[in-house]
């Protein structure tokens, strides 16, 4: 694993993308980048396994322009948390906002997702 600070823009960069994965259904970056015993929390509170948050994400957000603010990562040796709010546009043009948090672990030289949970006002 390399030093902070190059982890640091890595995470940043993952969660940058995640986020963009998120608004244009990018199936293949969460391919690539969710560990195989990723879960999920969506804002309904409902836990989903990898396998269902690929379908999930291939049906398409029912928000648009999901952005992410005030991203803050915590690295813990091989283990991360990404606290960020985000802010988005609802299906009736009005503006909403939430919370998400991601846990990446340092797996087979490099960071996966092994777990998600988003919130939404």
């Amino acid at each position: 694993m390399s030093g902070d600070k190059t982890s640091e823009a890595a995470l940043a960069d993952l969660s940058r993308n995640y986020v963009r994965a998120v608004d244009e259904a990018d199936v293949a970056w969460f391919d690539a980048n969710l560990a195989a015993d990723f879960r999920n929390t969506n804002p309904d509170g409902t836990l989903i396994d990898r396998s269902t948050f690929l379908v999930q994400i291939g049906r398409g957000s029912t928000v648009r322009d999901i952005r992410e603010h005030d991203v803050m990562i915590r690295i813990l040796g091989d283990f991360a948390i990404i606290h960020a709010r985000t802010s988005y546009r609802k299906p009736d043009g009005s503006e909403g906002a939430g919370r998400y948090t991601d846990d990446w672990q340092f797996r087979d030289g490099r960071w996966q997702c092994v777990s998600a949970h988003v919130s939404r006002a």
